[in-house]
């Protein structure tokens, strides 16, 4: 059950960051104007909030992790948002990266 809830605050936490940082990327980018900026603004810092409330108690590994869920959901934001295709070496990139994710925050410890 941990591992599900500490999943499902990486799911959380992509979506507020990439959100937010593509809602930002909208309003500078592409003329959307200060609302967009001023959401993605907002979104980046519920970002911030919600990486606190990950099970594991060590900022570094957990950020470094989040690194991980943050190269898969970007690629998978891009497909959604933007019609991004990604090639079958993005999705090994993703892979590789998530698998990484796993280890540095699933594996069992000694302690």
């Amino acid at each position: 059950m941990l591992i599900a809830r500490s999943a499902a605050l990486f799911v959380l936490a992509a979506l507020c960051e990439i959100g937010g940082a593509w809602l930002v990327w909208q309003g500078v980018r592409e003329h959307r104007g200060w609302l967009w900026i001023g959401a993605g603004v907002l979104a980046l810092g519920a970002y911030g909030f919600v990486a606190t409330l990950q099970p594991q108690g060590d900022f570094g590994r957990i950020l470094a992790a989040y690194g991980g869920v943050f190269v898969a959901g970007s690629i998978a934001w891009g497909m959604v948002a933007d019609g991004y295709r990604p090639d079958r070496w993005d999705v090994t990139g993703a892979l590789i990266c998530l698998a990484g994710m796993a280890v540095i925050m699933y594996t069992p410890r000694g302690h």
